[in-house]
């Protein structure tokens, strides 16, 4: 089977994704990075880069969402108070 130039160039909406998702990889690597960070002077880079990146992430969400490629669910209010009674009791737990 011969591939074509059409079978094997990503369109638009998925070079965006993949962009999106390389930017969110590259946030976890830098948050780990940064963690792990032994000096003072390494983890400011660390700590700078992270920032680069989600600026990144961010440009590249805003432009799929205005192309209408990433529309995310608004989070309702049972959600949200969901979530804040599982933190605030985890939380006690932690203090125990």
């Amino acid at each position: 089977m011969k591939l074509t130039k059409s079978d094997i160039t990503l369109n638009e909406r998925d070079a965006l994704q993949d962009m999106l998702e390389s930017e969110k990889q590259l946030m976890t690597i830098y948050t780990t990075a940064l963690f792990e960070g032994s000096t003072k002077s390494i983890r400011k880079s660390f700590s700078t880069n992270l920032l680069g990146v989600a600026d990144d992430q961010y440009c590249l969400f805003t432009q799929m969402s205005s192309r209408g490629y990433y529309q995310p669910a608004p989070a309702n209010k049972n959600m949200i108070d969901t979530a804040n009674q599982n933190y605030k009791k985890q939380k006690s737990a932690l203090k125990a």
